[in-house]
């Protein structure tokens, strides 16, 4: 369908600028790449399961949006489960911040102020315009040029929704969107200077969400600039900075949130990657990059020319044909040979295959399948035909290693919470956490979390973040 869309091409009003310019896509194709999009986002990253929190999210939006140049457009506001600091928008107005960017803010305008950008996004057609300058998107691996097609396609990130996540905006792009943020939150009655407070806690606290995540970090998506800042700075207004800032309703409806990477979907220690949630665990290759999502765990080593993917799906078909019917998915597999396995008590089985890419070299494939609890678990092991035999016994090792979780003080970890506690006006930042039993290194994060300096004195009565 979104091959459809893209060929009706014809040229379009901009609703904010009111120019004509060429565009991808009708309205109508937009919106149903943003339902597509929306699928692939809850399947690829996940939705946070807090309904008061989404819905809460959700009210600051749709407060905005009759004052948008796209009144008519239905808008969606969703939360992802994610650590990464993010947030974006899928076409037709579809849009997503994390429970990571929400732990950064500190007020109900800063949220709307972000919100707004993103609708800023949407307004303009900014992703639609992007959409002829893509390239792949590999979950963030580094993935050789070899097997990355393949890769793609067996991993399920080949589709232009979630590819739409990582387009970096132009500079004039991004100028359009501060500036729609600050009218939008404007006209909706929120505090728009807060849009300042946002880019200086961002300056302060860098992208430390990039690197060991497949979702990227808003800073690599949205560069932030110093003549940004400057140009949000001049479009605040004396009327928009006496305007609330909703303090309070904010902090109370984050309290309790999941902070950082939950453990109960997935932790790494030492060499062995754990899953409580589903009860597996398995060993990591040395010096692989490991990545998890909802929908699968991908591994790579630094060069690129391997991979190991292992995903799940509920099923009681046999082995042997569920085997053969995802190979049947993969564009030019050629099978080779079988074998029915017992590992770690679990009943196996093992196909190999031949992958024929054109114009790219050949490549080998092992996919190996657990039966274990009314799901199917499933590595797709990958490499270079002709590198396979030297990346076979890494293969081996890691299908090996698949075991049941069974460990209580594995099964049982739990993730660190965000929590709010009022100041008492004599106790500094450093003091509340020490308290609170804050570990050293959540310190400075946190510090920017709270827009002050560790060392500094909150208010008597002043809400403050910490994490247990």
């Amino acid at each position: 369908t979104v091959l459809i869309l893209l060929l009706l091409a014809n040229c379009a009003v901009n609703p904010v600028t009111g120019k004509k310019e060429l565009s991808l896509i009708s309205e109508a194709g937009e919106i149903s790449m943003g339902k597509e999009t929306d699928v692939q986002i809850g399947r690829e990253y996940g939705f946070y399961s807090d309904p008061e929190l989404s819905k809460y999210v959700a009210s600051v939006g749709l407060a905005m949006g009759p004052h948008t140049h796209r009144p008519n457009l239905a808008y969606h506001f969703a939360v992802l489960d994610s650590p990464v600091v993010n947030a974006f928008a899928a076409p037709g107005g579809y849009i997503y911040v994390t429970r990571g960017i929400l732990a950064l803010m500190g007020s109900e305008s800063e949220l709307a102020v972000v919100l707004g950008h993103e609708l800023g996004h949407v307004n303009a057609r900014h992703s639609v315009k992007k959409l002829s300058q893509m390239l792949l998107v590999q979950v963030g691996l580094v993935v050789g040029s070899a097997i990355s097609d393949t890769f793609a396609k067996i991993a399920g990130v080949a589709g232009i929704g979630v590819q739409l996540l990582f387009l970096k905006f132009s500079r004039d792009d991004e100028r359009e969107a501060d500036a729609l943020g600050v009218e939008y939150a404007r006209k909706g009655s929120f505090n728009s200077g807060e849009m300042v407070s946002f880019f200086t806690a961002l300056e302060k606290y860098g992208d430390l969400s990039g690197g060991g995540h497949s979702l990227p970090g808003f800073l690599s998506t949205h560069p932030l600039t110093g003549e940004r800042i400057k140009n949000v700075q001049a479009m605040i207004t004396a009327s928009d900075s006496a305007l609330p800032k909703k303090r309070e309703p904010y902090m109370q409806h984050i309290d309790g949130v999941v902070y950082g990477d939950d453990p109960r979907q997935g932790y790494v220690e030492g060499n062995t990657f754990y899953h409580p949630g589903m009860r597996f665990a398995f060993n990591v290759p040395a010096g692989w990059k490991l990545q998890n999502t909802p929908s699968q765990v991908t591994m790579a080593p630094e060069n690129g020319n391997a991979a190991v993917i292992l995903q799940a799906e509920k099923s009681s078909e046999d082995l042997a044909a569920f085997a053969k019917k995802k190979a049947a998915g993969i564009t030019g597999s050629q099978f080779l040979s079988d074998q029915n396995l017992t590992i770690n008590g679990m009943s196996a089985h093992s196909q190999i295959y031949s992958v024929v890419q054109q114009d790219k070299d050949t490549l080998k494939l092992r996919l190996t399948c657990f039966q274990k609890g009314g799901m199917v678990f499933y590595f797709s092991s990958l490499s270079k035909a002709l590198d396979f035999g030297s990346y076979d016994s890494t293969f081996r090792a890691v299908v090996s290693s698949f075991a049941e979780l069974k460990d209580p003080s594995r099964l049982n970890r739990q993730p660190q919470r965000i929590k709010i506690v009022k100041a008492d006006g004599g106790k500094s930042l450093k003091a509340i956490f020490t308290d609170n039993g804050v570990k050293n290194e959540l310190w400075p994060t946190l510090a920017v979390a709270n827009g002050m300096d560790v060392n500094g004195i909150p208010e008597k009565n002043q809400l403050v973040k910490f994490v247990k």
